[in-house]
């Protein structure tokens, strides 16, 4: 049964879509959501997530280790274990990833389909995977499709599952695709909101690689 923070979080995601969907009928392409309106550096709230090919059930786990990193309440009366601390087989950690530059990908196919945008991350992936991490998130879609999708597309690179929306309106993601460029670590680089080409994608993973050999002073 979902905990009532499940729900308003899922909610929040469902609003978000709505008013991307109207600053895009509106042709406004500006900055208006979510991860453009945080500073560099801002670190990344935890969250984990089930494999989205494989078998195990459940919605995120968006608990955080410390709760004044992210804008969440932890109420006493519904404890989790923190995202990062879980041993779940089967379940994909953001913490896991923060080893190395990271790139995430939200995306979902309701109102629009932007999937085929993952083979494109799926290509820069290939190119850069000993140097970067990627994740690849669906949010709130049927999850025999997005399995399907894996299966159909081929695509080797992590990919998570976010059933009822929760991180997706923990990142506050409101337009598909967005993505996420962090440090290692797990801090914000930059963000950006749209399709990409392979080549402008591969421009934001030079950019986040020089941005860390810069941070950390080589």
């Amino acid at each position: 049964m979902k905990d009532r923070y499940s729900i308003a979080v899922g909610l929040i995601f469902l609003v978000l879509v709505v008013v991307a969907a109207i600053n895009t009928i509106g042709g406004d392409g500006g900055e208006t959501l979510g991860l453009d309106q945080q500073e560099s550096h801002w670190a990344l709230p935890e969250f984990a997530v089930p494999a989205a090919p494989g078998q195990l059930e459940g919605d995120a786990n968006v608990a955080q280790d410390d709760c004044a990193l992210a804008a969440v309440p932890c109420p006493e009366d519904a404890r989790r274990t923190p995202a990062c601390r879980i041993e779940t087989p089967g379940a994909l950690r953001i913490c896991d990833f923060f080893d190395r530059p990271l790139v995430i990908s939200f995306w979902f196919t309701k109102g629009g389909s932007c999937a085929a945008q993952q083979d494109v991350v799926e290509a820069v992936h290939e190119r850069y995977r000993d140097r970067v991490n990627f994740l690849s998130l669906d949010i709130r879609d049927d999850r025999d499709e997005v399995r399907e999708l894996v299966r159909q597309h081929g695509w080797t690179m992590p990919v998570g599952y976010d059933r009822d929306g929760a991180v997706g309106g923990l990142y506050r993601v409101g337009v598909c695709p967005t993505f996420a460029y962090a440090y290692p670590g797990g801090t914000l680089q930059s963000s950006s909101f749209g399709e990409l080409t392979a080549p402008q994608l591969s421009s934001r993973v030079e950019r986040l690689l020089a941005a860390t050999r810069s941070a950390q002073g080589e």
